[in-house]
């Protein structure tokens, strides 16, 4: 969905991650307008701006492209779907927490209509100053989003949390920004990826996913204003951002382990890794090498626990959610698992057509219906199980 995004820069060193963050945004299909305060212009060119958003540049003057009619400060606002400040120093994260309107940034902000979010940058101890933590509240409170800061080596010299998000991270994140909550208020808990059981200190048993279904559905569930904690195993794609916790467990037993550990409180709980039904149960502590007898290793399996059946039937479980990946009867199978764990709902798939792949085709499996939808991107079959999934709880 292409959306006019208003990206404000405010004079700080972390202006340079802009750039890519126009770039990224207008590849992603929308328009982009930037709106410069002076100490801006002073770390990158308005000219780099209007090369990579393909619009003219507003800045911090009573002359150029600021002027016009006079009124930027009213117009962008009413013209933009969202209004970005990124980086936002302590400076700007000051004027705007207190209704200071002295310059173009701060004047958009008192002026907008549309919903506003800014990616704070600064040094580790400015953040933690507590004069700006009582402006990170007081933005919070008036409903502004606030992309924490990462932690990291600093332009100063320092090391600990104030650095503006990178631009991919800012890239996904934004988008929540326009999408609908349906999920605000709840906790989910999810599993994603492949677990490894090891074999020897080299090699293991594992499968072909590739966890980009699991982190799909983590970022929708974070779009749609879910508190998500992700524990994952082995995955071929990026974490997302923005995320209330991030676990790693590569074995079955150390995933199952990292779900009980966080499923209390949990409103819902998917479970979407492909998780190893066995382990070897004689792993070898060295490498197994050839010895010239032409016998192979005699190798032991013993059963992993069922993390989802084992939550499905805690006293007082949360709302669970299965995965079906099979290679054939996909539907008989994957109803014959949704009752015997009893569980509310099962998401079914072809391992074929899913596992490794960027697509998928899925069936929706619950007590009221059965959908099944087209093929299409893992993102949008993330999307379609959000929207049954916030209809159920």
């Amino acid at each position: 969905m292409s959306k006019h995004i208003l990206l404000g820069i405010s004079g700080g060193i972390a202006a340079y991650k802009s750039c890519e963050l126009a770039r990224l945004l207008k590849k992603q299909g929308h328009s982009v307008t930037v709106a410069m305060s002076r100490s801006a212009t002073e770390f990158v060119s308005p000219l780099t701006f209007q090369a990579l958003s393909g619009n003219p540049v507003l800045f911090d003057t009573h002359t150029g492209e600021s002027g016009g009619n006079g009124m930027a400060h009213i117009n962008l606002t009413r013209e933009a779907d969202v209004f970005v400040i990124a980086p936002a120093t302590a400076n700007t994260i000051a004027k705007i927490a207190n209704g200071i309107a002295d310059n173009l940034l701060s004047n958009l902000a008192a002026a907008r209509k549309c919903p506003m979010a800014v990616a704070p940058a600064m040094n580790v101890e400015m953040w933690f100053n507590p004069a700006n933590q009582r402006n990170i509240k007081q933005l919070v409170s008036d409903g502004i989003t606030v992309f924490q800061p990462s932690s990291g080596e600093q332009a100063c010299g320092e090391t600990g949390v104030g650095r503006m998000p990178e631009a991919v991270e800012l890239a996904d994140l934004i988008p929540d920004l326009w999408t609908p909550k349906a999920l605000a208020g709840k906790k989910i808990l999810m599993t994603a990826g492949a677990t490894f059981e090891a074999i020897d200190p080299v090699r293991g048993i594992t499968n072909i996913s590739s966890g980009q279904m699991g982190i799909a559905l983590a970022r929708a569930c974070r779009a749609a204003g879910a508190e998500v904690t992700l524990i994952y195993g082995q995955i071929q794609t990026a974490l997302p951002a923005g995320l209330h916790h991030i676990q790693q467990a590569v074995s079955a037993e150390a995933m199952y382990r990292a779900v009980h550990q966080h499923i209390e409180k949990q409103d819902a709980f998917i479970s979407v890794a492909a998780v190893a039904d066995y382990k070897v149960s004689n792993a070898s502590k060295q490498k197994l090498k050839k010895d010239g007898s032409g016998k192979p290793p005699v190798i032991e399996l013993a059963e992993n626990p069922d993390i989802l059946a084992s939550v499905a039937a805690l006293p007082h479980p949360p709302f669970c959610v299965g995965f079906a990946a099979e290679s054939e009867n996909v539907l008989e199978y994957a109803r014959t698992k949704r009752l015997r764990k009893n569980i509310p709902m099962i998401v079914a798939n072809q391992v074929s057509q899913a596992m490794g792949k960027a697509t998928n085709q899925i069936t929706i499996i619950d007590d009221g219906q059965e959908t099944t939808f087209p093929e299409s991107s893992k993102q949008q079959a993330a999307k379609e199980i959000v929207k049954r999934l916030a209809e159920l709880i």
